[in-house]
């Protein structure tokens, strides 16, 4: 962010006008990936390779436990699995502060 000032007499502190308020609207509608990650498992190319339709793959995460949402592959919240109609969601119950 970019904050324009004007000097002042020595010893005085600068004034500030945050022009990153005025140009935040330039940014909000940019698009961002939201991924909800229910789990990982690491597997050998030979496990991948005999993948087939119905296949089982066994997660890390235990049903029931908080899934991780990530924003651009940055993992910022933990929330819990809901059904919406016939889609599942996400209700936030953690926001993780980096």
């Amino acid at each position: 962010m970019f904050e324009s000032f004007e000097s002042g007499p020595v010893g005085q502190h600068p004034q500030y006008h945050d022009v990153s308020t005025a140009n935040f609207d330039l940014i909000n509608d940019i698009p961002l990936q939201v991924t909800v990650e229910l789990g990982k498992t690491k597997k050998n190319l030979s496990d991948i390779l005999n993948f087939g339709v119905g296949s089982i793959i066994v997660l890390d995460k235990q049903a029931g436990e908080l899934v991780d949402v990530l924003v651009n592959g940055k993992r910022i919240a933990k929330g819990e699995v809901v059904v919406i109609d016939e889609n599942y969601g996400v209700r936030i119950t953690e926001l993780i502060r980096t």
